[in-house]
């Protein structure tokens, strides 16, 4: 198989419903996918409907297909947590034991005192907030001396706003790397996020200029197995800042989902082989965080109707894989992520459409890979390569 390609895309935050133990982080009753049809009284995905997304879970507007195009099924989350980085891992073959620290009542001083020493200035914030919220909060009083703007969520990550033209984006980043250094050990977060907004007191707008600094994975991931065996590597869009760059051999910017299918599309074009591997930020970003479930449910539509593009470009003996790495339900109080399960759709002209069924753990996708690529699955979890092939 080493002259096919393995596309893999991420739908950040498309989950499908709750997994069991989701009441341990709050998240009773949350479906992505399902309460954002019923929100907008359905919705309008044909491509997806036809790959057989309607015969994973009821959603309202997308219907059982008798003959589906593509093989089914949903996977649950193993590692303990429902951020990012922990999911991303996990598809890559790490299944973490611990969750990654979070502070929903702000970072201690002792950190704070050190970033602040480090970047010789004062911070705004410091606490748990949503992240047009506090810039919305705390952006005039930023562009006075530009004094970063520092906060957190539920998930694992230390965010740094701050407006463009006070801080350029290049110091910005400078003071992500620095933060990245002093949060590690016991206070490892998974990401820190530069985030870069612009506009005046009364109409701040983040940019797509958005970078993130994760942890560099604790154990070796499919991506560095790939490239130890001289198999191709592409990431798309923030696929290299959550590995660190790690395994990765070749690496394609997008800040929105319409650039990223571009990548996806111009990678499949350009590389004869290997993996590549995407992920769609906006659903999260820009509509789940924001609980925006119209928002949510016509980026889904777009991302429908660029499909055929995608398939289009893939080889005879290609695979195409769309799943997602948690929840984000617009439609609850919440504005985090929420634990659940992400829906599975595997596709390919020699893919047989058959019911996948409930994955135990995300890194059964590693475990695929490996397969699909002639190598020996190193990873936990069980490769489903075998019920594909017609």
């Amino acid at each position: 198989m080493l002259m096919a390609r393995f596309v893999l895309i991420v739908l950040d935050s498309v989950g499908i419903g709750e997994l069991p133990d989701a009441w341990k982080y709050n998240d009773q009753g949350s479906n992505t996918l399902a309460n954002t049809a019923e929100a907008v009284g359905g919705l309008e995905l044909p491509n997806l409907e036809r790959f057989g997304l309607g015969n994973i879970h009821p959603i309202q507007g997308v219907n059982p297909h008798q003959e589906p195009l593509a093989a089914w099924g949903k996977m649950a989350e193993q590692s303990p947590g429902k951020d990012t980085t922990t999911g991303h891992w996990e598809l890559a073959g790490v299944v973490l034991e611990h969750p990654f620290p979070t502070y929903p009542d702000g970072f201690p001083d002792d950190i704070i005192d050190a970033f602040s020493r480090a970047i010789g200035r004062p911070i705004l914030g410091n606490y748990a907030a949503s992240g047009t919220e506090i810039i919305k909060d705390l952006g005039a009083e930023h562009m006075k001396d530009g004094a970063p703007i520092v906060y957190t969520s539920a998930d694992s990550v230390f965010q740094i706003a701050a407006h463009e033209k006070i801080v350029p984006l290049p110091q910005l980043y400078e003071w992500c790397q620095i933060a990245r250094q002093i949060l590690v050990g016991e206070h490892g977060v998974g990401r820190v996020i530069a985030r870069p907004f612009l506009g005046e007191p009364g109409s701040f707008w983040r940019t797509e200029n958005r970078k993130d600094f994760s942890l560099s994975p604790v154990k070796p991931t499919v991506l560095d197995y790939l490239t130890a065996n001289q198999i191709p590597t592409t990431a798309i869009g923030k696929i290299k800042d959550i590995f660190a760059g790690r395994g990765i051999r070749n690496h394609l910017p997008s800040g929105n989902n319409r650039e990223t299918v571009s990548a996806v599309v111009h990678a499949l074009q350009s590389q004869a082989s290997g993996l590549i591997f995407a992920n769609c930020v906006d659903f999260d970003s820009l509509y789940g965080h924001r609980n925006n479930p119209h928002g949510y449910a016509e980026a889904l539509r777009e991302f429908d109707n660029s499909l055929p593009e995608i398939l289009d470009n893939l080889a005879a003996d290609d695979v195409l894989c769309i799943t997602a790495d948690h929840g984000c339900d617009p439609t609850t109080p919440s504005t985090d992520h929420s634990r659940e399960y992400v829906p599975l759709l595997v596709y390919g002209s020699q893919v047989q459409p058959v019911e996948l069924g409930i994955r135990a753990t995300f890194s059964d996708i590693a475990q695929t890979i490996c397969e699909f690529f002639g190598l020996q699955p190193i990873f936990a979890g069980e490769s489903f390569l075998g019920k594909l092939w017609r």
